[in-house]
């Protein structure tokens, strides 16, 4: 395992991309900002604090679980675990900032496009991701990224949060 970013890393690299998101959007009035379960409701969280507190102001916040909207749904288990989404808002004529961890096939990105356009129809989506490993199947790509890496296929990175795994950091781990 090999560390690619500590905790003061994301930290500034989470302000960053909230500043960025602020200077492309000419403020922050149109904005709402979504994080894709489970990691990237979290990293949600950070980037609305973060423009809050800069722009003096209270952006809408949601999660989305887009388990049901995957590609892939009909080959998961017999049971999948669903939690649920979170959107209390209206999203219609809004710039909705769509928040996740990694960005690698693209998608749960495109999952996540499908639920969103069931709640309205937005202004713009932006993608927001901590991490871009490339190599992506779908023509998706983030408008705000930390950090790009390029992996072998027996590689793999991990963002972690404290709130789901006690630390702040991401690392590459190697497949056994």
């Amino acid at each position: 395992m090999i560390e690619l970013m500590d905790k003061t890393q994301l930290k500034r690299s989470l302000k960053r991309i909230a500043h960025e998101i602020v200077e492309r959007n000419k403020g922050a009035k149109n904005l709402v900002i979504i994080g894709i379960k489970n990691r990237g409701e979290y990293l949600a969280e950070r980037l609305r604090s973060i423009i809050n507190e800069a722009e003096k102001t209270e952006i809408p916040l949601g999660s989305i679980d887009i388990t049901l909207y995957r590609d892939d749904f009909k080959e998961m288990t017999a049971s999948p675990y669903v939690g649920g989404t979170a959107i209390i808002f209206d999203i219609e004529g809004k710039d909705v900032i769509l928040v996740d961890d990694v960005l690698y096939t693209g998608r749960t990105a495109r999952a996540a496009l499908d639920e969103i356009i069931d709640f309205g129809r937005p202004n713009s989506i932006q993608l927001a991701v901590i991490v871009d490993r490339g190599n992506h199947e779908y023509p998706i790509c983030a408008d705000y990224v930390a950090k790009y890496i390029s992996l072998k296929d027996s590689e793999y990175v991990e963002v972690r949060v404290v709130e789901v795994d006690g630390e702040d950091k991401i690392v590459k781990v190697t497949k056994e």
